[in-house]
């Protein structure tokens, strides 16, 4: 094992122990949550979005799982701050693993992107409702 795969299973370990923007916003303009059937993870996000309606300004999640789904929601609350919801929609699971900096295993690839794919399907769901002129999801 390398030094640096050591330093980011350390940090995966960090933040899955602290983790960061554990909770809620009472003033989100999106919440979605998800479930991983094959082993029980489960994260639920709240999203606060700048005036622009596009800009995310504030991230908060809960759940509970392994720790690399919740180091991963952890993590990705602390990047998506200052994201635009076309820039959440266009990252794909490659930015996630890039993000954790440790190779993931086939069958935990799935715990890794949860959090993703959370808040990807709700910025969805929530640009949708937008559209029709609705303002949140649950």
């Amino acid at each position: 094992m390398s030094m640096g795969s050591d330093m980011y299973r350390q940090q995966i370990l960090d933040h899955y122990r602290n983790p960061r923007n554990y909770g809620e916003l009472a003033d989100a303009q999106f919440s979605h949550e998800g479930v991983n059937p094959s082993c029980g993870d489960e994260l639920e996000f709240d999203v606060s979005l700048e005036d622009d309606g596009e800009t995310i300004e504030r991230v908060a999640f809960r759940g509970d799982g392994c720790a690399i789904s919740q180091a991963s929601a952890s993590m990705l609350s602390q990047k998506l701050p200052g994201m635009t919801l076309d820039e959440v929609e266009a990252m794909d699971r490659d930015d996630v693993i890039d993000m954790l900096g440790v190779e993931i295993s086939p069958m935990r690839v799935k715990c890794a992107v949860l959090a993703e794919k959370v808040v990807q399907d709700g910025a969805e769901i929530y640009e949708g409702e937008k559209d029709d002129g609705q303002t949140t999801t649950e």
